[in-house]
This record gives C-alpha cells, sequence and structure tokens, in this order.
C-alpha cells in the first residue's frame, strides 16, 4: 500500500493550491507552492504531525511564493526551483508581487533543478519535467511510482496557464503539454495550481492542447 499522502491548502488572494506532500510512514514532508499565511501552512504541519524536508517551486509568480521564505526559515530547510526561473523569482516586476500588491518579493533557490533531474524527498523520487511557456522556467514534478504529477500553472483541468505575462508563450505551453506531459499514462493524476485535480487520461480527451493536437 502507498505510503504518499497528498493534503492541500487553498491560499492567498488568487486561490493558489498549496500542497503538502507526506510520507505517511516516517512523517517527512515536502511543500509545494507556499503560496501565503505561513502560520497556516506551519498549523497544517503542527495538526498532521509533519516534519518538513524541502519547499520546491513549480514556477516563481507572487502568488506561489510567498510564505517560501518564512516556511524554510521556520524549518531550516532548502528551496528548490526551475533553474531558468532564476531571473522571474528575483524580479519583483517580473514575479507579479509588485502588480499583485504583495509587496515586494524577491527570492532566490538554494538548490536549482533541470529537466530530468531526480530528487530523493520524503521517501519518493521527484522527477522534474521542465514546462515552459506560463513562464520561462516553470517545471512539473511527477512522482511516477506513485502515479502523481504536480502541474503548477502549466496544466490545469481542461485548461492550460496563461500565457501574457512577462516570459509567458503559447507556443512553449502547448510544446510542454503535449510533448511532456499528455504522454504520461492515463492513470497518473494531476495536482494543478489553481482549481481541482484532474488525470492525464482526462485531459486527453479533454483538454484543449489535446483537441487542437487532434485537429492538426
Amino acid at each position: 500500500m502507498s505510503e504518499l499522502r497528498i493534503d492541500s491548502l487553498v491560499l492567498g488572494m488568487v486561490s493558489t493550491n498549496c500542497y503538502l506532500i507526506y510520507n505517511d510512514r516516517t512523517r517527512e514532508a515536502v511543500i509545494v507552492d507556499p503560496a501565503d499565511s505561513a502560520p497556516r501552512i506551519k498549523s497544517r504541519c503542527g495538526e498532521l504531525q509533519l516534519q518538513p524536508r524541502a519547499v520546491l517551486l513549480t514556477h516563481g509568480h507572487g502568488d506561489h511564493i510567498l510564505a517560501a521564505k518564512d516556511i524554510c526559515r521556520a524549518y531550516d530547510i532548502s528551496l528548490y526551483a526551475g533553474r531558468k526561473e532564476a531571473g522571474l523569482l528575483k524580479d519583483p516586476s517580473w514575479n507579479l508581487s509588485d502588480s499583485l500588491g504583495l509587496g515586494s518579493v524577491s527570492l532566490e533557490a538554494d538548490v536549482w533543478v533541470d529537466e530530468g533531474e531526480h530528487l530523493q524527498l520524503a521517501g519518493f523520487d521527484w522527477q522534474v519535467i521542465e514546462t515552459p511557456g506560463h513562464t520561462k522556467g516553470s517545471v512539473c514534478y511527477y512522482i511516477a511510482e506513485e502515479e502523481v504529477l504536480i502541474s503548477g500553472d502549466t496544466l490545469f483541468a481542461g485548461s492550460l496557464g496563461r500565457t501574457d505575462f512577462p516570459g509567458g508563450s503559447m507556443r512553449e505551453i502547448v510544446d510542454s503539454i503535449a510533448g511532456k506531459l499528455l504522454v504520461l499514462p492515463d492513470e497518473v493524476m494531476v495536482y494543478p495550481g489553481h482549481g481541482e485535480q484532474t488525470s492525464i487520461g482526462f485531459e486527453k480527451k479533454y483538454n484543449p492542447v489535446a483537441v487542437y493536437m487532434q485537429k492538426h
């Protein structure tokens, strides 16, 4: 029986999904996209008796990173992010923290990750998949053995991420979804940055990218 568990908090002004992904046996946890409200995240970790080991970012937009510094400091853990997101994370105008009224948020990861890299965290193997399009440095995290994909703002249930922000590209996000995500097994469950979870099988049938690819 799988020891992986996923708990989620919906945080911040645009209802961002923050995931607490943990090992039910060891209670070790990875916090993905600490969007806001470090006290709420810490309180939930306490309720579940979790021991956070890392913070992972899917991308650097302000609505996904606001509590990252406080969480890393509270648990003395490292921040992981896509290497190609370095510039956006550092620049409050590019990461939209200024325009969203979040204050100027500037971050630098402790660990920069790249395409195809495997991270051993909380007893699970996390594969990094670079998925540019929403931002240049967007990444997804794939736990193949558990059939879980953390898709950030690249792939949503029946939809895809916006591309009208700095560094966004419709061509790139379509290529990322079609070439890297929709090729995964149908059974893989998708946990996006906003909204409800979905599955690769469902998205292969109903996502606009899949429909577009079928017609072209």
